[in-house]
């Protein structure tokens, strides 16, 4: 009896050393879905990177991009986030993230119209509604290298609750425009790019400073290794490759006129101007700004 009581005990501290192994791990988007759709489209990828490192992945949404940053801002704690370059750069200056694997494609934001509202450019536009997602995304911050003139602007409608949703908008006439990432703008070929933005790297997944740098390497190595058209496909992919800080540095001066953003000590963000219609990287259908 003894000795049987001893195996027993043997293998219960075999099982409880193994599951200690295992980890809850939190992981933050951008707010481009409601909570509730969040968690739908996002856990084929969170439940593969479960099963791929022997963690456990934990979707902490949040409620809209207004809440987004001011969490940022006060570094609520988060072990891993998902998102595109200025935030990604913010992450790295300011909570010590090291960006672990981006997207394959850059990132490129593109307003729609419809083809009545297109035949003047980014010009026809002004004093009517463009639907975008609401400050700090990147495609709200995007719109204002556009439409510098203050007497000169549309109206930005940020009541959609996703990419989607806005484009939807331009159908059901709610607006006249809509400012979207270019892998959902090429899934509307009925509607008319008046302008593309300038390339960004494309969106990182990074790791904060507590992450152990065994887990890190297994969620890069697991990222790099998936091809499933079905998670890939909700992300707006093709692929996961390898990237660093330095790719995405200099990006968070995006983010130096947003309310409540703060330099770190000693830095200011860089004063760049706002790319030209004739410069590179910026293509404008029709008339100027």
């Amino acid at each position: 009896m003894n000795k049987i009581n001893a195996l027993a005990g043997i293998v219960s501290s075999l099982f409880f050393a193994g599951t200690a192994l295992a980890a809850d791990y939190t992981v933050t988007v951008e707010p481009n879905y409601p909570p509730a759709q969040a968690l739908e489209v996002y856990k084929p990828l969170l439940d593969y990177l479960s099963k791929a490192t022997g963690q456990h992945f934990i979707l902490k949404p949040a409620a809209n991009y207004h809440v987004y940053w001011r969490d940022m801002r006060a570094a609520v704690p988060v072990d891993f986030a998902f998102e595109e370059a200025h935030f990604t750069d913010f992450r790295v200056n300011h909570q010590r993230f090291s960006p672990l694997v981006r997207v394959q494609e850059p990132t490129k934001y593109v307003l729609l119209a419809d083809s009545e509202s297109a035949n003047d450019g980014t010009h026809g536009l002004i004093g009517l509604r463009i639907a975008c997602m609401s400050a700090p995304s990147m495609g709200y911050l995007l719109l204002g290298e556009w439409y510098k003139n203050p007497i000169a602007q549309p109206e930005v409608v940020s009541t959609a609750a996703s990419w989607k949703d806005g484009v939807e908008m331009v159908f059901a006439t709610e607006s006249e425009g809509a400012m979207v990432p270019s892998y959902i703008a090429q899934t509307y070929p009925n509607l008319v790019p008046i302008a593309t933005s300038r390339e960004f790297v494309g969106r990182a997944f990074s790791a904060g400073p507590t992450v152990p740098l065994e887990v890190r390497q297994k969620v890069a190595a697991a990222l790099i290794k998936l091809r499933s058209a079905e998670v890939l496909g909700e992300l707006g992919a093709t692929a996961f490759v390898t990237t660093n800080a330095a790719e995405y540095a200099g990006n968070e001066r995006l983010l130096r006129d947003v309310f409540g953003y703060q330099p770190l000590r000693g830095r200011t963000a860089p004063a760049v101007a706002a790319p030209e219609d004739n410069q590179p990287g910026l293509t404008v259908k029709g008339g100027g700004k």
